[in-house]
């Protein structure tokens, strides 16, 4: 999201009664709101007054559609110009950059029903929190998923990197180290898959991670109105079982 576009929103929602004193920001009347109002149509764009539970479920039966090749047969020009003001994802993704992964079509859901963040390694730093911060508080996605998948390059790497001390050049190394906690997390159990172990370790640490995050997440979490939770996306079957 450019900056225009943020400092709008935020603008927006301030005028709304979108800050409020204690404990920083907290949902707005803006959001509140959207109880009451109708889930999205084919070729609509309104809020979607889902739950994290139900938003994990909508993700899974996709996720089964997707796998047995029975996917929603979809307009892609409907509702495109309603989304042009206003986006309303029922769910966020924290997903790995590989480019065999794509979390729409993973999960059979159209434009404008997930948000999704990918960085190699589907993991969560600054910037990717704060995108998240956004996606629960102003477009009102109550589910995050982080979403991991077999065969991860980034994770392989970081192995790499652990056993042998192999330097990488560039800013590899700051991805190696997000990486990392997973991988010495893994070898501490001592898996017969280390990479698979250390994979699953990762979405997990991130999981957590994200469950803690002040003040919005572990807030939202706090009050039951954000579910956060992990998934391993098989390259092989499409499948994405929980983690």
């Amino acid at each position: 999201m450019c900056e225009i576009c943020l400092n709008a929103a935020l603008a927006s929602r301030s005028r709304r009664g979108f800050l409020k004193a204690g404990g920083g920001l907290a949902l707005a009347a803006y959001l509140t709101a959207q109880g009451g109002l109708p889930a999205l149509a084919q070729g609509t764009n309104a809020p979607q007054p889902v739950s994290g539970d139900e938003a994990l479920k909508r993700l899974l039966d996709g996720n089964a559609r997707y796998t047995a090749n029975q996917p929603n047969e979809r307009d892609f020009s409907a509702g495109r110009a309603a989304r042009v003001g206003s986006q309303y994802p029922f769910a966020s993704i924290v997903s790995c950059a590989d480019s065999r992964i794509a979390p729409e079509l993973a999960f059979d859901q159209g434009a404008g029903e997930l948000f999704v963040v990918r960085v190699a390694g589907n993991f969560v730093n600054e910037d990717g929190l704060a995108s998240l911060e956004y996606g629960a508080l102003v477009l009102g996605s109550q589910l995050i998923m982080v979403l991991g998948h077999t065969n991860c390059g980034a994770v392989s790497s970081t192995i790499n990197v652990v056993k042998n001390n192999t330097q990488l050049p560039g800013h590899l190394p700051s991805l190696i180290d997000a990486i990392r906690p997973a991988v010495l997390s893994a070898q501490k159990e001592q898996a017969a898959d280390l990479l698979k172990a250390a994979t699953v370790a990762n979405v997990k640490l991130n999981v957590e991670k994200l469950k803690n995050a002040t003040p919005i997440l572990s807030q939202r979490v706090a009050e039951k109105k954000l579910v956060v939770a992990g998934g391993l996306y098989d390259l092989a079957t499409g499948k994405v079982s929980l983690v």
